[in-house]
């Protein structure tokens, strides 16, 4: 009986000191939480779409542990993610100076060769800044030719530019041969 009463003690200690009161008396989460819920809620809910001002709140979670964080190793994850979720919610623009940021701050994150097609990608398809998109699939086919997307890169600019009108001609031409 007594055990018992001291892992009620025990738990009842160590649940105070986990989660203190902020202000107001209110418990504070930390923007590790905020993001942890925020994912859950954004993508545990199947069948449901979800919303762009979510997203973006999310998307600013990121970039805020990223900011008060840059030392940690998930600094880089979520700013990749914030990336992720931009490049889906058609924010061009925001998404480049992601990857950038990544790939300025984290040359050494696994995923920078991923972002630098990506890049050249959201250049080609969201900016249609033909281009732009020719010098980071060159770039990236230079600095990464045994990556799983150089052959994507390849045929991404043996086909920039084209329609898909175009593209469907040539697909039928080389069947028919």
């Amino acid at each position: 009986m007594k055990r018992y009463y001291l892992l009620i003690a025990s738990v009842l200690v160590l649940g105070a000191s986990c989660s203190g009161p902020g202000k107001n008396g209110q418990t504070e989460m930390t923007v590790q939480d905020s993001i942890v819920s925020m994912e859950n809620s954004l993508f545990n809910d199947s069948g449901t779409q979800i919303k762009r001002a979510d997203a973006v709140k999310l998307i600013d979670l990121y970039k805020k542990y990223a900011k008060e964080n840059p030392q940690d190793s998930l600094a880089p994850v979520y700013l990749f993610r914030a990336a992720d979720i931009s490049m889906n919610i058609q924010r061009p623009v925001r998404t480049i100076a992601l990857f950038n940021k990544i790939m300025t701050e984290y040359p050494d994150y696994e995923k920078v060769s991923s972002i630098m097609f990506l890049k050249a990608f959201v250049y080609e398809d969201q900016l249609h800044d033909l281009d732009k998109a020719k010098r980071y699939y060159e770039e990236f086919l230079e600095k990464y030719p045994e990556s799983d997307f150089a052959d994507d890169a390849e045929v991404s600019l043996k086909n920039l530019g084209k329609t898909p009108e175009e593209l469907i001609k040539e697909f039928e031409e080389n069947n028919e041969q």
